[in-house]
């Protein structure tokens, strides 16, 4: 392909991803996990509450949303108060029918224990993120991965608990990470948006096998392993059409598939 094709083919790549963004940013669904965000005031829930949400989206949509439905419920809807005052012999009863596919109510312990404790040192979830978070970086893979180590301290090796917080530098694209910064760091209708710290352009996009699919059938990616490279090339390519943005096509990217 010459050069001109190469542009002509960019361009109306642009238009259709554009295209995308615009339709699907203002399609509310009822099923998408990042909707539950927008039901919290305080950002402090949004914050604690998205960090969970997003560990636990992987699975049937309608599974996620009626697990974390049945969490926030037994809670009262009080995510903060009771992770930030979490006791794993006190408050057990609360989580006592939280198992979700392979990970069990020990593994949502530890990570409620894990958040409680990152609260009681930094302050605040986005305070551990900006701990190692730096502009200069070409995107936020050293600040995910300070990240996801210091919310794995707690973890059991025996457990599947490092599936709901993996590390980048076991070569997983973190898309479950990714999605909790991109719900966290973007605002507009769908993102909540209220990291303002954090430089947007900075973000990896969240990779799933919807994701992945699209972006090797519209050729944005030639790359066939699913793991963080791909995630850092496609945010490459993304970044090309949109330098200040380029994740904030990831929502239309992956319902596009869906539907």
């Amino acid at each position: 392909m010459n050069k001109i094709l190469q542009d002509d083919f960019k361009d109306d790549l642009k238009e259709y991803l554009d295209g995308l963004y615009i339709s699907f940013k203002k399609k509310h669904s009822s099923k998408d996990p990042v909707w539950q965000l927008h039901e919290f005031q305080d950002e402090r829930d949004i914050e604690t509450a998205g960090l969970i949400i997003s560990c636990y989206a992987y699975g049937r949509v309608e599974q996620i949303n009626q697990f974390i439905k049945r969490f926030l419920k037994n809670i009262n809807f009080k995510v903060y108060e009771f992770t930030s005052n979490f006791s794993q012999q006190k408050d057990k009863k609360y989580l006592k029918d939280l198992n979700y596919r392979f990970n069990t109510v020990n593994d949502f312990s530890l990570l409620i224990s894990n958040i409680k404790n990152v609260i009681e040192r930094y302050g605040s979830l986005q305070n551990l993120f900006l701990e190692k978070y730096n502009e200069k970086d070409e995107n936020i893979l050293s600040a995910l991965s300070n990240f996801s180590g210091s919310l794995n301290i707690l973890g059991n090796k025996n457990s599947y608990y490092g599936y709901l917080l993996p590390l980048p530098e076991n070569k997983s694209t973190c898309k479950r990470l990714n999605l909790y910064l991109r719900w966290m760091v973007r605002k507009d209708e769908i993102d909540v948006g209220i990291w303002s710290k954090i430089n947007k352009a900075k973000l990896i996009i969240p990779v799933d096998t919807h994701v992945y699919r699209v972006s090797r059938s519209l050729k944005l990616v030639s790359r066939k392993s699913c793991d963080m490279k791909f995630a850092t090339e496609l945010t490459n390519m993304l970044r090309k059409f949109d330098a200040n943005d380029p994740v904030k096509y990831d929502f239309a990217l992956c319902h596009v598939d869906m539907n």
